[in-house]
């Protein structure tokens, strides 16, 4: 592969392609564009993609850590929003990497409503995500392609110790307890404010997620997520209470709870997604 090394994209580059694009970072598409080599090579090498690896992207922006996955030989589909950004990606590639160009496949769409992408099934997600969408998106893309057997997402730092939280932490919740029915998650490391343009008003993390089998259960994932749902409604509750609405009364989710094994006077947030999976078995037989 021809060394495509210094191809990225620098703070003056990313300025001067914004403006020739009309472009104006909005905080409604939770836009904040990499301008810092370094720390795009930083994404790229702690993701562990490989030449030839089919990748997807959500929310390319300008193309930083495009061209870093490129860099390495990836096979990237990326996934805008912007219909300014997603018809300019492929000249920016173009540009920079003539030669791979071809490695490279724009999908213009809001990624929740993604169900399907070209070419051959992703292995790697791979992003800088939307702050102000990632726990869904991260989500979604879990639930819709199973061939994901590696993340690595750039999330607000808070955002990144939720879905890292183990049972017992204070941080822990729902984006812990659903992102771990998919896969173990862990912080990877930290990202300064200064690398982006413009300037976030909060704190960066990376978040690596690696694909497990679900755990083992008669129930659905909807009414274990359901369940969980509920559990962390209104957090400092106890369980038989925090219960109560989808089981019909307290009594009933004492009942069900009890069935499942799990402390009735127990918070949500002590227990892991195989105890939540296990009320949702519970509660579909009883009947509550």
């Amino acid at each position: 592969m021809n060394d495509t090394r210094g191809a990225l994209l620098g703070p003056a580059e990313i300025r001067d392609l914004a403006g020739r694009l009309g472009v104006r970072p909005t905080k409604t598409l939770g836009q904040n564009f990499v301008h810092d080599g370094g720390t795009v090579r930083k994404i790229v090498r702690t993701s562990g993609v490989t030449a030839g690896e089919r990748v997807v992207e959500i929310g390319p922006g300008l193309g930083s850590l495009t061209l870093g996955l490129l860099e390495v030989g990836a096979r990237v589909v990326a996934v805008e929003i912007d219909p300014v950004l997603a018809r300019q990606l492929p000249t920016t590639v173009a540009a920079h990497v003539p030669d791979l160009g071809d490695r490279l496949e724009v999908v213009g769409a809001d990624a929740l409503d993604v169900v399907e992408l070209p070419g051959p099934p992703p292995t790697a997600l791979v992003a800088n995500l939307p702050y102000n969408v990632a726990v869904p998106v991260l989500l979604t893309f879990l639930e819709r392609f199973d061939s994901l057997q590696r993340v690595l997402v750039m999330v607000q730092s808070e955002v990144a110790d939720r879905l890292a939280a183990g049972p017992g932490s204070r941080t822990y919740g729902v984006p812990s307890v659903k992102a771990a029915w998919y896969a173990s998650a862990r912080r990877a490391g930290t990202v300064g404010r200064a690398v982006f343009w413009p300037v976030p008003n909060v704190d960066s993390a990376l978040v690596a997620l690696d694909r497990r089998e679900p755990p083992v259960t008669t129930a659905s994932r909807e009414e274990v997520f359901t369940v969980i749902d509920a559990a962390f409604a209104q957090r400092r509750k106890m369980l038989r209470s925090a219960l109560a609405g989808i089981t019909g009364s307290s009594a009933a989710a004492t009942v069900v709870l009890e069935a499942a094994g799990v402390d009735p006077q127990a918070r949500g947030e002590t227990l892991d997604v195989q105890d939540f999976a296990r009320i949702a078995e519970s509660l579909a037989m009883v009947g509550a």
